[in-house]
């Protein structure tokens, strides 16, 4: 979830070719896609009030069209990848008509701050992502209930303003400029947290223990201690960090898969016990040998199907491969390598 993603390429269709969702197409449909038109403005657009999604991703626009706000039925608003900036998505907070609003997307804009969305009190997923807004001021006026929330490669240095997203399931805060972990204590049914791409040096998860995704990858982290009470983690994410040791890890039971490469591990530890283990990544550290290998993964050695050790000193090992396959027995892939 935090790569970059790639730019969409311009449509060769016309703004009036768009494809409805209802069974002719017409405008009459309740979806409309504009997706990569390159419009400056909808002028030309038909908007029906029966829309319940607008998807104008990957278009020009800087100023919201009023007869958006006119559509009472909408659910869906995507803005997606265009010229919006704080004064551009500013009438939106006063949109009654479409304050029943379930999801609104302004990822990458040009947005400097978190827009007040107040107004929309049943909102399940609200992304800002990929703009240049350095605070989560503001978050405190979104709903509580919202499930998925992404702020994401902007310019944030502090976790606040948290405390009330009591439903919040994801929450995408990669690729900023945090160097703590805090105001998570409230977040009771977090399922996944996105936090690479920051400054952090310590784990802290303020005690919560449903997360099954977690990703901290290039921090700057050092240890691996803090995850010991999260049993239902299903994927854990830390490479490239600064980590010399595998530890914290034989409680994590359900965990299928981890990924620590590009640390500084010298031998592989604490993971016997993790029957569940699928995908292992273990690249670019410092492991010397395969000698003790099936005993440290000795409870998924039937289950593990994908392993990384390359670019480790025992990589170099003759039969590197051939002893793996051996060790487990259902590999499907060694570094890059598949096997049928």
């Amino acid at each position: 979830m935090e790569e970059i993603e790639k730019s969409k390429g311009e449509s060769e269709s016309n703004p009036g070719d768009f494809e409805g969702g209802g069974e002719e197409g017409d405008l009459s449909s309740s979806y409309l896609d504009l997706t990569s038109f390159q419009l400056h403005d909808l002028e030309e657009i038909e908007l029906p009030l029966t829309l319940i999604e607008l998807d104008l991703t990957a278009n020009r626009l800087s100023v919201l069209d009023p007869r958006i706000g006119l559509l009472s039925k909408l659910k869906k608003l995507c803005l997606r990848q265009n010229f919006f900036d704080d004064a551009g998505v500013d009438p939106i907070s006063h949109w009654i008509a479409i304050s029943g609003l379930d999801e609104l997307v302004l990822r990458d804009n040009k947005l400097t701050r978190i827009p007040d969305v107040s107004i929309f009190k049943s909102l399940l997923v609200f992304d800002v992502s990929f703009n240049e807004i350095p605070s989560l001021n503001g978050l405190s006026k979104v709903t509580s209930t919202v499930q998925e929330l992404y702020v994401s490669k902007n310019e944030v240095t502090k976790m606040e303003e948290l405390d009330h997203l009591h439903e919040l399931r994801i929450l995408e805060l990669g690729s900023n400029r945090l160097r703590v972990m805090e105001s998570l204590e409230n977040l009771t049914n977090l399922q996944e947290l996105w936090l690479g791409r920051n400054r952090i040096r310590t784990v802290n998860l303020c005690g919560l223990k449903c997360i099954k995704k977690l990703s901290l990858q290039s921090n700057r982290l050092t240890s691996m201690i803090g995850f010991e009470d999260c049993v239902a983690l299903e994927e854990l994410y830390l490479s490239h960090n600064g980590i010399m040791k595998m530890e914290g890890l034989s409680c994590l039971v359900n965990l299928r898969v981890l990924d620590i490469s590009s640390n500084k591990i010298t031998s592989v530890n604490d993971i016997e016990n993790l029957i569940r283990l699928e995908d292992l990544w273990l690249n670019d550290n410092q492991i010397a040998s395969l000698d003790g290998l099936d005993l440290a993964v000795a409870g998924a050695r039937e289950k593990l199907t994908t392993i990384y050790l390359e670019r480790n000193p025992c990589a170099k090992q003759p039969n590197y491969a051939t002893i793996l396959r051996e060790i487990f027995p259902n590999l499907q892939q060694i570094d890059s390598e598949w096997f049928s």
